[in-house]
């Protein structure tokens, strides 16, 4: 299966102590406040699992699947609620957890709409951001690497829903999605 990894990227371990520092800091900014993490399906939930066991304050969770690609490599640039949240979030302190901020449609979206529902504050946390390819106007509050403008797969990130189980961030051969 390794064989449609062109490099890889980000290492198991360079996430490992990435997930480490980004839990110390959101434990520390939100020392007092109640927690609430909004992993987004389904790219978000290995980040989102390893950061909440990271995480030392108390914290809640629940889960929202949004699209915006479909079965594609490129956004569609409509944004639809999948699976929407179990809990309410008025007067909550959100901490959206994403894989990856690419175009910034999708967490722009989401922000204002659990603004929308009433929560206290929404911020964005995501473990990879492509700058280069945003569309609306969105930046991680907590972000863990920069990455260039390339497919990527692993730690969750898929094409065409597979490749997700990979420990690592790695770049997708162009032949794989591009058939």
């Amino acid at each position: 299966m390794l064989e449609v990894i062109e490099r890889i990227l980000i290492t198991r371990e360079e996430l490992q102590a990435k997930v480490k520092e980004l839990a110390a800091q959101i434990s520390k900014d939100y020392e007092g406040k109640e927690l609430f993490l909004v992993s987004v399906l389904k790219g978000g939930f290995m980040f989102t699992a390893d950061l909440m066991r990271e995480i030392t304050i108390p914290c809640e969770i629940d889960f929202m699947a949004v699209s915006s690609y479909g079965q594609g490599s490129k956004t569609s640039g409509v944004v639809k609620i999948v699976k929407d949240l179990d809990q309410s979030v008025e007067g909550k302190d959100i901490l959206v957890v994403e894989d990856i901020l690419d175009s910034g449609l999708t967490l722009s979206y989401l922000k204002q709409n659990l603004l929308a529902r009433g929560a206290k504050s929404v911020k964005v946390c995501t473990i990879l951001n492509k700058e280069e390819r945003r569309k609306a106007d969105i930046k991680a509050d907590y972000l863990g690497f920069e990455i260039p403008d390339e497919f990527v797969v692993g730690y969750g990130l898929d094409y065409a829903e597979k490749y997700r189980n990979f420990p690592f961030v790695g770049v997708l051969k162009k032949e794989v999605y591009q058939k």
